[in-house]
This record gives C-alpha cells, sequence and structure tokens, in this order.
C-alpha cells in the first residue's frame, strides 16, 4: 500500500534532523570557538558522533518503525524484543565484551573498572531516553490527533443537532400559522388571500434564508413582524399585541428563528377568546448584547389540550446552549399572572 506523505510529515522530520544536528554540531562549535583549534573541534566531532549515533538511530527507528507498527498497536513484548535486538545490532561489541587481563608491565588504577562500567551504564541510559524521546513525541502527537478528530466530529454533530432542531421549528410554526389561515378562510376569504402571500414570504426566509448559522438581525426582524401579524389573525378585540424593536447595527448578526418559538408559546397560553389578554414583544440592542423580552398574559392549557407537543422551548434553549454556550442568560418570572420571558446574548 502506498503511504501518504504529507507536508506536515516532512516538516516534522526536518524539525527532528535539526534538533538532532543541532545537539551534535553545537558543542564542537562552541569548542573550535574557545580554542581556536580545527583538529580539536573535528576530534570532539568525531568523538561525539560515536557516542550519539546510536542513540540517533534508535529515536528514528522508534519514531518511524518501532511505535506505528508494535506500540501503537500494543504488541509492547515486541516493540522490548526490537529494542533490545537494535540496541546490540547498532553495538555488536557489547555483545562481546569481557575483561581482558593487562599486560604485566601496565598499571591498571583498581577503579578503573568501575568508571569502564559507569560510562556503558550511562551509554545505556542514553540510548533509553532517546527511545523515551521518541515514545513521549509520537504519544503526544497521536493525542493531539485524536483530540482533533474530537473536535471535528463534535464540531460536526453540533451542525447535525442544529440543523434537525431548525427542521422542526420550521413546520411547528407552519402548523400553527395555517391553523390560522384555515380559521380565517371561513371568516374572510380576501384577508386569507393576503395572509397566504405573507405566509409564503416567511417560508422563503425560512427556506432560503437560515441555511446558515447565522443571519443580519434586520432579517430576523422583518420575519418577526411577519409572524406577529400572522399569529394575530386568531386575537380577537379581547387581545391587545404590542411590539418594539430598536436595533442600532441592522447588520448585527444572530442565530436565525431563535426567538419565534418563544413568540408561538406566547400567543399559544397568552391568548383567551374571552378574557382580556395581552402581550408585549420587545427585541432591543445594546451595550450588554441582544435583548429580547416577552411579557403575556397567563392562560395555560389544560391536560386535555394536546396542542402543540411542548418542543418549542426545549428546542430554543438548546439551540442557545450549542450556539451561544455561557453567552447567554435566561429568565422566566411569573407576577400577577404575567408570564415574562428574558433572554440576552452577550456579545
Amino acid at each position: 500500500m502506498k503511504a501518504n506523505i504529507s507536508r506536515k510529515d516532512i516538516g516534522l522530520l526536518l524539525i527532528q534532523l535539526g534538533v538532532w544536528g543541532a545537539i551534535i554540531l553545537i558543542p564542537p562549535l562552541v569548542a573550535l570557538l574557545a580554542t581556536r583549534n580545527t583538529s580539536s573541534g573535528i576530534t570532539f566531532l568525531r568523538m561525539l558522533w560515536f557516542n550519539l549515533q546510536s542513540p540517533v538511530l534508535l529515536y528514528f527507528i522508534n519514531f518511524y518503525i518501532f511505535w506505528p507498527l508494535l506500540a501503537a498497536k500494543r504488541r509492547y513484548v515486541l516493540f522490548v524484543i526490537a529494542n533490545i535486538i537494535a540496541f546490540f545490532v547498532l553495538n555488536p561489541g557489547l555483545l562481546f565484551f569481557r575483561h581482558h587481563p593487562a599486560p604485566p608491565d601496565v598499571h591498571i588504577p583498581e577503579n578503573a573498572w568501575l568508571g569502564m562500567f559507569s560510562g556503558l551504564f550511562i551509554f545505556f541510559l542514553l540510548n533509553l531516553a532517546s527511545i523515551s524521546a521518541a515514545i513521549v513525541l509520537r504519544h503526544f502527537l497521536r493525542t493531539q490527533q485524536i483530540r482533533k478528530q474530537l473536535e471535528e466530529e463534535r464540531h460536526k454533530n453540533t451542525e447535525a443537532e442544529l440543523a434537525w432542531l431548525k427542521n422542526q421549528i420550521n413546520p411547528h410554526f407552519l402548523f400553527n400559522t395555517l391553523n390560522n389561515i384555515s380559521s380565517l378562510t371561513q371568516i374572510d376569504a380576501d384577508a386569507a388571500q393576503d395572509a397566504i402571500a405573507q405566509l409564503s414570504d416567511l417560508l422563503r426566509y425560512a427556506i432560503y434564508k437560515t441555511n446558515q448559522t447565522m443571519v443580519p438581525i434586520s432579517g430576523e426582524v422583518e420575519f418577526m413582524r411577519n409572524y406577529i401579524s400572522l399569529m394575530q389573525l386568531r386575537c380577537n378585540e379581547k387581545t391587545t399585541v404590542s411590539t418594539q424593536f430598536n436595533i442600532a447595527n441592522p447588520q448585527l448578526e444572530i442565530a436565525p428563528l431563535i426567538f419565534i418559538s418563544l413568540i408561538e408559546n406566547a400567543f399559544k397560553h397568552g391568548v383567551s377568546s374571552n378574557r382580556p389578554s395581552s402581550i408585549d414583544i420587545r427585541l432591543e440592542q445594546n451595550e450588554e448584547g441582544i435583548t429580547f423580552r416577552c411579557a403575556n398574559t397567563n392562560f395555560p392549557k389544560s391536560d386535555a389540550d394536546r396542542s402543540g407537543k411542548g418542543i418549542g422551548l426545549e428546542n430554543t434553549r438548546r439551540r442557545l446552549d450549542l450556539l451561544y454556550s455561557d453567552r447567554y442568560e435566561w429568565e422566566q418570572q411569573l407576577v400577577d399572572e404575567i408570564y415574562t420571558t428574558t433572554i440576552t446574548i452577550h456579545p
């Protein structure tokens, strides 16, 4: 299977080569500048490379071969065995290392072998540190990749959920508006025809303008005006509806249809056919952000009334959670039979 090598992979390789190159070249360069002796600098470089060639090779072997083929697949025993074999292949003299008696005329201090074994132990630790560095870097890169994939999946799921919530909202207000127009056809056919044209404008906006995450607030205000006008079709002279929209920046963007369910809920629970009713809807843009307030008389539906499934408010809160997270406030209160909902979206 052909491997896919990206620019990111090439860049990562160049960075690692650069780091190891700096580790190997900087000490001899410093020694050369300090002593101004070229031969001593070259000697230092050869000695350093002699001691580091095994750690360097083990690093790259682990990073590009042993980790993806063994450790990443949880073959830890084979991973350890492979490293042991690679270590002795790169340092074959260690397999045959043994004590050779010194010639009679050569005096070797009693602690010389202690120093030699200490050097071998340090060399072993240096190789182990190199292998560990490759493992740590690989694990870090893999963790970052997994986090990125999870974030992308979370983003896709959020977009899918938002689309699903909006698809629920559209049929919801369409159902209620069609009911209103259906009732109007029995009273005033001309008014019903005008209402159908107005509904057509609403649907055009809902279908073609709300396929984005954010839309200009001016379009939302116009949509709410038309929607409120259609919802008033089922109200009689006992109902008072007032609206106020104060928008300083018409191009300010907001989530589409975010307040429609609240308006629909106000008409559903705030209007009575035989008792005085009132609905007051306000939208204001100020330094604190966008504030939507809806206050209406409260006429709770009885258990026998099954109109609607109560999904509107739940969808609105869920969309606010997804789009604005901790940037919004939702307040609800019932005072003197007036039910008020206030939503503030901070910048």
